[in-house]
């Protein structure tokens, strides 16, 4: 199809303002990173007069961040794990089999993304509470294994209903040949299905590890000075006397690494999968 004058037109009047309202954004961000905090704090300048790289430095040393760091990655490859295996069996079980309950499971699935997040906090909060005071073991409340748990709650419902509409375009021949040459159920999951499904499975891993390395709300009450992620942390940089901007900007760009290397390494196989439920 071509482009007529009127569609470049309209194009650039609407994607000029949206590039503008994420770029500058970014640019003010690196560009205060790289001033001492009085240039922040002063008149603002489009570009640093001062140019630094020791708010780079400051981050490590003013807050633990490097423990945050770890917190925060610990938990999210946790529940990206756990979300993409959970979700690879109960989406192969509902895109393959049929049996007794497998609409009511669909359904609830499906219905728990309606629900906003903050919901689910005070049940949860309540049910780690209690089950620590029964055991006696801070198990659950204010640690990583609770948190993991946590996040499941958002991350696995989605990881299913994604996975399974990928799994549903993958033809079924391919499972009846493996199993017409002797391949068990899993072992045309395994040998078969997933290398198929390999766009879907990546797409699930990526935003399970986006959510909960994002995720500030259970994070804020779920965790404490010991087990606190970089979300919560970051607002360290904050005290009663003073803000360190230019090292909050610093930390931000930090802390955004690991997201962006991998959506651009990964972005490929996460719009497939995001779009396979829609044209297979």
């Amino acid at each position: 199809m071509l482009e007529t004058r009127g569609f470049r037109i309209v194009r650039w009047v609407v994607l000029v303002p949206l590039i503008i309202f994420t770029v500058v954004p970014l640019y003010v961000m690196l560009t205060s990173a790289l001033k001492p905090l009085q240039d922040v704090q002063g008149p603002f300048q489009w570009w640093p007069s001062n140019l630094t790289f020791q708010p780079f430095i400051d981050i490590w040393t003013t807050v633990p961040l490097a423990h945050y760091f770890t917190n925060s990655l610990i938990v999210s490859v946790c529940a990206t794990a756990f979300s993409v295996i959970i979700a690879i069996f109960a989406s192969y079980a509902l895109s393959r089999y049929t049996f007794p309950g497998r609409g009511l499971f669909s359904g609830a699935v499906l219905s728990t993304q309606m629900f906003p997040g903050v919901l689910f906090l005070l049940p949860l909060f309540v049910i780690f509470v209690n089950i620590d005071r029964s055991i006696g073991i801070a198990l659950f409340y204010q640690t990583q294994l609770g948190l993991i748990i946590t996040y499941l709650t958002f991350t696995l419902p989605f990881s299913i209903w994604m996975l399974t509409s990928y799994m549903n375009g993958i033809p079924r021949d391919l499972d009846e040949a493996a199993k017409v040459d002797g391949a068990t159920a899993m072992g045309a999951l395994f040998r078969v299905l997933l290398p198929a499904a390999r766009p879907g499975v990546i797409a699930v891993a990526v935003y399970s590890f986006m959510s909960a390395w994002g995720e500030i709300l259970f994070a804020s009450q779920m965790t404490n000075a010991a087990t606190r992620t970089l979300s919560i942390g970051l607002q360290a940089y904050s005290s009663e006397t003073n803000v360190y901007w230019n090292q909050v900007m610093a930390a931000s760009l930090v802390v955004s690494v690991p997201i962006v290397v991998g959506f651009l390494f990964l972005q490929r196989y996460l719009v497939a999968g995001l779009t396979a439920g829609a044209v297979k």
